[in-house]
Parts: structure tokens; sequence; C-alpha cells
């Protein structure tokens, strides 16, 4: 294959730059009109807008370790993901993704970073207690979803059973509290790292996997992942669509098959807004060579969780339709459409970092050239992903709060830095940024 000229590399590098500097100035603005908007009617409800997090420059026990965590894998993270054995390579991204996220949070300390985040009280271990019965709460659950006395606090009445569910079996295998929640998401939510480099070997090819892995482990979005329950659902998904894509591909796709369609189910149960990764799925069915072979057992796996949760007795459209009530009961109703229908994605730059935007504009690139079928391949995978946030956006359902609630979606942005050259370069920005909103701002996941 011919490589290309210096001219062409200079050109490609910046354009790449030109692209990231876009993904700055769109930070900046929103940045800027959002303060202004708080500054006249406090509408946003995000004390540092577009971010909910507030200027708080500190520094705390995780700081050595991220800074070690990073130098690491920009230093090592390419030429490792290129010569380890492949399943090696899963478990190294795995862990290196569970201690870049880890050290992360510990910025912040243990009890402020970890064990706390999920006990405030619009979270989910606020209501452990009034699950002692758990069908009867459940069949009680959309009665107290909408404001009024005793009502959910928010995160419950914005999610389905299966988010709050999750927590409440924790709690009864004896991992009661925050610490274990904590460590409970943390470690899911890092497994979706190795979920997409499965992902992206079976639909587009390996090479492109391993360039991508460092990226995967040093995203961003890991500030968020430690702590928030979109953390866990971001691996839940993940592992859905890498199962899919193992069924599709003919690795043993009926047993892929139907774990995918469980998971599927079960993170249609986790989040509202995670029905969308039916975009994905597609594109996955569209990419995969044997798409009839595992669909037998794809909607079997599929039924399983909604099937459970209805004899149970939740109801899932009925509660989606007041939570929608719900929604715009609260500030939801406030923060204007005008502002977060653009400032969102603004947001969602602080999760995938400049590499990505840069990375971006060459799968656009290659959509429209003539790229080598696995480049093109996971051009579509990464483009559906991007519908669905587009999708979410326009929806008017994420106004404000997307650095967490999108984790699942802008997940899949990554494998797009597998496009870049110089890559040590890009990871020490993907790096600066993570540590910098961890250092100089206190985030309230």
């Amino acid at each position: 294959m011919e490589r290309p000229s210096v001219r062409t590399v200079n050109r490609d590098l910046r354009r790449d730059l030109y692209a990231t500097a876009a993904a700055a100035l769109l930070v900046v603005v929103a940045a800027a009109v959002g303060t202004g908007i708080e500054h006249r009617d406090r509408s946003l409800y995000v004390p540092w807008p577009p971010l909910l997090a507030k200027w708080e420059p500190h520094v705390g026990p995780g700081t050595p370790a991220a800074i070690a965590v990073a130098v690491a894998v920009v230093a090592y993270g390419p030429a490792l993901a290129a010569r380890l054995p492949w399943r090696p390579l899963l478990l190294a991204a795995w862990g290196a993704g569970m201690a870049w996220t880890w050290s992360l949070a510990l910025v912040d300390g243990w009890y402020r970073g970890v064990a706390q985040r999920l006990t405030t009280r619009n979270e989910y271990l606020q209501v452990i207690g009034r699950f002692h019965d758990i069908p009867h709460t459940l069949r009680d659950f959309t009665h107290h979803i909408l404001s009024g006395p005793n009502e959910w606090p928010a995160h419950i009445a914005g999610h389905p059973a299966g988010a709050t569910l999750t927590f409440v079996l924790l709690d009864r295998i004896g991992l009661g509290g925050g610490g274990w929640a904590g460590a409970f998401v943390i470690t899911v939510g890092t497994s979706a790292a190795a979920a997409v480099l499965v992902a992206v070997r079976a639909l587009a090819d390996e090479q492109l996997a391993r360039r991508a892995a460092p990226f995967l482990v040093l995203m961003p979005g890991a500030v968020w992942v430690g702590v928030s329950a979109d953390g866990c659902f971001t691996g839940v998904a993940a592992w859905a669509v890498a199962f899919l894509s193992l069924a599709v591909t003919g690795h043993r796709p009926r047993v892929a098959g139907f774990a995918a369609g469980l998971l599927f189910g079960l993170t249609a149960y986790l989040s509202y807004g995670l029905t969308l990764f039916a975009l994905l799925a597609a594109a996955v069915l569209l990419l995969g060579p044997r798409r009839i072979r595992p669909l037998p057992l794809l909607p079997a796996g599929l039924a399983v969780v909604p099937v459970v949760f209805t004899a149970l007795g939740f109801n899932w459209w009925e509660a989606y339709h007041l939570l929608v009530t719900r929604y715009y009961q609260g500030v939801g109703g406030v923060r204007p459409y005008s502002y977060w229908v653009w400032a969102n994605l603004a947001c969602t730059v602080f999760i995938v970092g400049p590499a990505t935007a840069a990375g971006l504009r060459r799968t656009g690139t290659a959509l429209l050239g003539r790229d080598s079928p696995p480049a093109l391949r996971l051009t579509v995978l990464t483009t559906a992903a991007l519908l669905a946030i587009l999708v979410a956006d326009v929806s008017g359902m994420s106004k404000a709060e997307t650095e967490r609630i999108w984790l699942p979606f802008a997940l899949w942005l990554l494998p797009a830095c597998a496009f870049l050259t110089r890559p040590r370069i890009w990871l020490s920005a993907q790096a600066v940024l993570a540590l910098l909103v961890n250092h100089l701002l206190l985030t309230w996941w």
C-alpha cells in the first residue's frame, strides 16, 4: 500500500487541528453564553455551564496515581496495544481503564469521590429501604413518579425500575452502601472498553481495534464513569453491542445472539433513553455478514427482562409517560431548549475529548471517500452512535447533565481515534483534559 506523502500528512493534521479548534470553540461559546444566562435568570440550573459542576481547584489522594496512569498509557499504550495477544489486550484495557477511573474518582477523596456519590438526596441508595417487598414496590412504582407527597427522588423517577433494583439487589447480597455501589459502577463501566474492542474487531478489523484501545482507556468521560450510575449503564449497553457483533459475524451466533438480546432488554430497563441503542443494533446487523442466524434467539433474549418486570407489575410505557410529565414539572421544564440543544454537544466534547473531534473529522472523510472496507465499517458504527446522540439531543429530554447521561453513546465515538496519526500527542491531549476537569472542577458525579 502506498504511503501518504508528507504534504498529505501535514494537510490531514492541519484539518484535524481545525476540527479540534472547532470543538474547543463550541465549549468556550457554551461556557460564555451559559454564564450570561445564569447571571441573568439562573434558568440553566448548572453552576459552571455547560457542566453540572462548580469551580473548585483541588488535589487529592488520586492525583499522583492519575498522573502516573496517564503518563504510562501515553508512553507505552500504543506499543503495547499493537503487540499484546488479543485476550491479554482486552484484560489490559479493562485494568488500565479501571486504574484511570479509580484514580480520577479519588482526586475528590474516598468519601466525596466514591462512597457518597450514590447516596445523595436524588440518588438510588436513598430509597433502598422502600424496597423491602420488591414485587409490591414494583407494582406501586408508577404511583410515585409524579411530583407530590412520597415522590421518588429525581433519578429514581427518571429511570425504569431496573436502575434502582440493581442497587437494591447489591444491598440484598451484602454489598450495601455507597462504597460498594461506587466500586460496582466503576467495575462494570470500565469493562465497556473491552466490549468496544470486541465489537470493533468483529465488525471492522483487529488493527483498528488495537489502535483505538489506548483512547478507550484514557477516555476523558472516565471522570463521570467514576461514579455515576450511567457508568454502569455504559458497560451493560456496550456488552449488548459486543455480543451482537459476535453473533452477526459467526462467533457462536446463537449463544451470543441470546446474550445480546438479554442485555439489550436489560439496557432498556436501566434508562429510557437507551432505547436509542436500537440505532447501534441496526448498524451492527447491517454490517454483519451473517445477519440471519442469530435473529431467532435475539428476540428470545430481548423478551426476558421485559417479561419479568411486567409480570412483577412494572409498566414501562406508563412509567415513561409519567416521567415526561415529571420532567417538565421540574427543572426540565425551566431549562431553555434553545441553549441546551447545542450546549449539550459541548458537554459531549468533555466526554470524548479533542482527539475524538479530530477522529470524527476523519470518519467523515472516510464516509465520503474510498477508504478500505474495515474503515468504512467502523465509520458506520461511529455514525450510528453520533445519530443516536443527535436524536437524544433534539428530543428535548436531555437538557443538561449529558456529560453523564450520554456516556453510553459517546463511548462509541472514541474508536474514531483509530484513524489518527501521532497517537501519543492525541492521548496526551485526552489525559490533560480529564485531569484539568477533575482538578479544577468539582463535578456532581
